[in-house]
């Protein structure tokens, strides 16, 4: 990088300074939106003992469940385990330590973290297994769970477009996780899908100001569907 410019050139620049045991937060919901190629890197540096927070953790044999093959995944702090199978195995048999946190709480982590916010007050949990060891409140005759921010040694997200100095915007159904997770992370890799130069995004339309992000990569992307559904003829 040189000044505002963000750009880097290689994947290897993109996930640089990635080392064993540090915590990586993920865009993406399933399949949509997830920054493929940084994911791909990551599995070609090898990287091990990773915390690794996300809505989940793939598919089997592709996003986030190809860091599973090798077990790169020490923990991981999920909403949900889905279509995963060996996401499935390595959890029943102990050989991954799993969080599951419910979905908008596992998102207001990620913004609180972002936003400098340590811990937040929310109903959701309370009385169940995920309030377990966590402080609780009454406020105003309801009871809360208080949980702690998120943030990462490095954020991934996917967007539609940036410019050099880092400004994104995502499209459609990759805004799930994207923004949260970009403001979350000391270092956050953005692959895009088109950089463009200063001046030609509307401010309006930012989502992520630039501020967020260190390093932003074009990507190409295979935007494999988790599940197709076609019409019988």
């Amino acid at each position: 990088m040189a000044g505002f410019n963000k750009v880097v050139e290689s994947y290897e620049a993109a996930m640089a300074g990635l080392e064993d045991g540090m915590t990586v937060i993920a865009g993406g919901f399933g399949l949509c939106g997830i920054p493929e190629g940084l994911i791909a890197q990551i599995k070609k540096m090898g990287t091990r003992e990773l915390t690794v927070v996300s809505n989940n953790c793939g598919v089997d044999g592709f996003g986030l469940g190809i860091l599973l093959e090798d077990r790169q995944i020490k923990k991981m702090v999920a909403s949900y385990v889905g279509e995963n199978a060996l996401f499935e195995k390595q959890l029943l048999n102990g050989e991954l330590e799993v969080e599951l946190t419910p979905q908008g709480t596992l998102a207001e982590k990620m913004r609180a973290g972002g936003a400098g916010i340590p811990a937040f007050f929310t109903a959701t949990g309370y009385g169940t297994p995920v309030a377990e060891g966590k402080e609780t409140r009454e406020i105003d005759g309801r009871h809360y769970v208080l949980e702690p921010a998120i943030t990462g040694d490095f954020a991934i997200v996917r967007a539609w477009k940036a410019d050099r100095y880092g400004n994104l915007v995502f499209r459609h159904t990759a805004m799930n996780f994207n923004p949260m997770a970009a403001t979350a992370g000391k270092i956050t890799v953005a692959e895009v899908e088109e950089i463009v130069e200063p001046g030609e995004l509307e401010p309006s339309q930012i989502h992520t100001p630039g501020i967020y992000v260190q390093r932003v990569i074009k990507g190409n992307f295979e935007k494999r569907i988790e599940r197709r559904m076609v019409r019988q003829g």
